[in-house]
């Protein structure tokens, strides 16, 4: 007998009775409560940084467009700032992907910094 069979309890042979339908939209909701989430974001300007540093703490994980600012603006460098110690504090990670993206990963998450090839 098989390690299924066994499991199965015999010959594996079950009706429609033995199963539960299950609700997808349940599904979705505890899926969403209970795992991380990635979140895509435009930083327009300094309060667009408070729904990122929320999605960071609950644990999950931004991708944020900065294309509006430049690199070298005082603004993006204090947000830059703002979020890596959001990161810092919830023992993350943040990377800066080429001059129009911020990733900032939550708890227990490190962004490579290396390409996958």
């Amino acid at each position: 007998m098989g390690i299924m069979s066994k499991i199965l309890g015999g010959g594996g042979q079950r009706s429609v009775d033995d199963y539960v339908e299950l609700d997808i939209d349940d599904f979705a909701e505890a899926s969403a409560e209970t795992g991380m989430q990635v979140h895509i974001a435009e930083i327009g300007d300094q309060s667009d940084v408070i729904p990122i540093k929320d999605a960071v703490y609950d644990g999950d994980f931004v991708i944020a467009d900065i294309t509006r600012h430049s690199t070298s603006d005082r603004t993006v460098e204090h947000i830059i700032d703002e979020l890596r110690q959001v990161a810092e504090e919830v023992d993350g990670d943040i990377v800066q992907k080429g001059d129009d993206q911020l990733v900032i990963a939550p708890t227990g998450v490190a962004v490579s910094r290396r390409k996958l090839s």
